[in-house]
């Protein structure tokens, strides 16, 4: 819980009244690697912050190919927004990569901090245009880079989480094939 409320702080400041009605409104589960955390199909009721392990976004293409969207670490805020606000079902698959351990508020509870709270929905403002600007961050070079730049800006922007997802995820998430990626690993290692 500690790991929820350092990271709150950081983006606003709260009383330890206000600390601990957050911290009541948090409950912490945990998920076994490869179990799927939310499915498309189904409409978001929660969000979640990821204390330990790794997740993943993904859809199927119309051809039926799994593709994956963006990675999750510790320390983030994980939600369909648009399912969760608009009462919609979700498109894209919310999957463990590892065993993950996470803290779960539900839309209510969301609800209840912002009528409780003054500034709330401030901080979970900033907190949602970081999670947009960093998506923006990881999906722009995606676009104009071949595919071995790619790949070393993933490794340079995160280092850790290379040797953390399976290669099939990793390939995926770069948009190229696992044969691909194996040779592109291969020849930067030759180096």
């Amino acid at each position: 819980m500690e790991q929820l409320i350092n990271y709150l702080l950081q983006f606003g400041h709260f009383n330890q009244q206000q600390i601990e009605l957050i911290r009541s409104k948090f409950t912490s589960k945990t998920i076994k690697k490869d179990e799927y955390y939310h499915e498309a199909g189904k409409v978001v009721r929660e969000v979640i912050f990821l204390t330990e392990g790794i997740m993943r976004v993904c859809y199927y293409s119309n051809k039926g190919d799994e593709v994956t969207k963006y990675f999750f670490e510790e320390n983030c805020f994980i939600a369909d927004m648009n399912s969760l606000d608009l009462g919609i079902p979700a498109v894209e698959y919310i999957q463990a990569v590892t065993d993950c351990t996470y803290l779960v508020i539900s839309k209510s509870g969301l609800e209840e901090l912002s009528m409780t709270i003054i500034g709330w929905d401030q901080i979970v403002a900033k907190i949602t245009f970081k999670g947009m600007a960093d998506k923006v961050n990881r999906i722009s070079p995606m676009m104009v880079d071949d595919a071995k730049e790619r790949y070393l800006k993933f490794l340079d922007s995160f280092p850790v989480l290379a040797n953390r997802v399976p290669l099939s995820y990793l390939a995926s998430y770069l948009g190229i094939t696992q044969s691909s990626l194996s040779r592109i690993r291969r020849k930067i290692t030759e180096k």
